[in-house]
């Protein structure tokens, strides 16, 4: 059921974010990085034991479980499309597309058991520490530009970790008419915003 304060739970915020339907332009992403190696992977993953004090006997709480050290759980979608530039309107037409490029994201990210609620999580852009730029899908003058990319790093504290993605470095549009939304209601964060 819900937890003490009548939020749901991390499960009950995930599953209700999955079973929105997506946009026709839209698809999963959930490719979260670990921030200590800089690789991508799923999320998961526990966090290392650090040992009990020698000679003393290892009690267990009703609540230990529920604050542990742990990153949130998450929801995120990336939306994708087409863009007519002028090459790509020279080079393709509606029934042979150009490549889908991305266009935005929509961050989920469920922090159900934050201890200090006056302090909403924050989210921070960073560099991804590597010129290993990816290849981009098309979108630019060329076939193949290299688009650059950077993190999204998310912090809330405790007992959640850091979490962060690699996305798009391209300048968002902060209206809310394009779509952007950055709001921490009901122990989700929403953070949607498009290119």
């Amino acid at each position: 059921g819900p937890s003490a304060l009548g939020l749901p739970t991390e499960q009950q915020m995930y599953q209700l974010e999955a079973e929105r339907s997506m946009d026709e332009n839209e698809e999963s992403f959930n490719v979260e990085v670990d921030l200590l190696s800089g690789e991508s992977g799923v999320g998961g993953g526990g966090v290392g034991g650090g040992g009990s004090e020698r000679g003393m006997a290892k009690r267990v709480y009703a609540w230990q479980d529920k604050y542990r050290p742990r990153k949130p759980r998450y929801f995120n979608r990336v939306h994708t499309g087409y863009e007519w530039n002028k090459y790509n309107q020279s080079h393709y037409d509606h029934d042979n597309p150009p490549p889908k490029i991305v266009q935005g994201y929509k961050f989920n990210i469920f922090y159900p058991d934050l201890i200090d609620k006056s302090h909403p999580p924050r989210y921070f852009i960073e560099s991804d520490g590597s010129n290993n730029n990816t290849q981009s899908e098309g979108g630019g003058e060329g076939e193949g530009e290299i688009e650059q990319t950077c993190l999204i790093r998310f912090h809330a504290g405790p007992p959640y970790e850091d979490i962060a993605f690699k996305i798009v470095a391209r300048e968002w549009e902060y209206s809310h008419k394009k779509g952007f939304k950055c709001v921490f209601e009901r122990g989700i964060l929403h953070l949607w915003f498009n290119f």
